[in-house]
């Protein structure tokens, strides 16, 4: 736009060249139509993961070299225990709600497989926990203990 023009955007008025634009803000009580209506839980939280995978024997040291890789690839990964047939995999996933978490956590191994050289293990098992209910569990004595060491570890 050349300088001193003016622009029309929806049929509202023009303004002078240099004039200032003033902002306006709107209520929430403008944006929904009824009191009863919920605003909007977009905002992330994070959700405590635990993720069980199970299958046909491995030589432990593919598992672990596997693992390692994935640990590598996803630094947010905490923690992962493992054993010839079976792996534990924990971490803290960002998402909107559980659903978003645990869809994330569900696709997580089918589609690292390749890429990390993990076995070709089903998921056997899945827990996704809010923050909140993750330090409660750990306050009253119960619950997994919190994740350290952090890394690949047996079982």
């Amino acid at each position: 736009m050349r300088p001193g023009t003016a622009v029309s955007r929806g049929g509202g008025t023009s303004r002078a060249a240099g004039e200032e634009r003033t902002l306006t803000s709107v209520s929430v009580s403008d944006t929904y139509e009824s009191e009863a209506a919920e605003e909007p839980r977009d905002l992330p939280r994070l959700w405590h993961i635990t993720l069980s995978v199970s299958g046909p024997e491995t030589p432990l040291k593919e598992v672990r070299r596997g693992l390692q890789q994935l640990a590598h690839d996803h630094p947010f990964l905490l923690t992962s225990r493992y054993a010839s047939d079976h792996a534990e995999i924990r971490y803290w996933e960002e998402a909107r709600d559980l659903h978003d978490a645990a869809a994330v956590a569900l696709r997580l191994w089918g589609e690292h497989r390749r890429t990390a050289g993990l076995p070709p293990w089903e998921i056997v098992g899945l827990e996704v926990i809010d923050r909140q209910t993750y330090h409660q569990r750990i306050a009253e004595g119960y619950g997994p203990p919190p994740a350290t060491p952090v890394g690949v570890h047996p079982f």
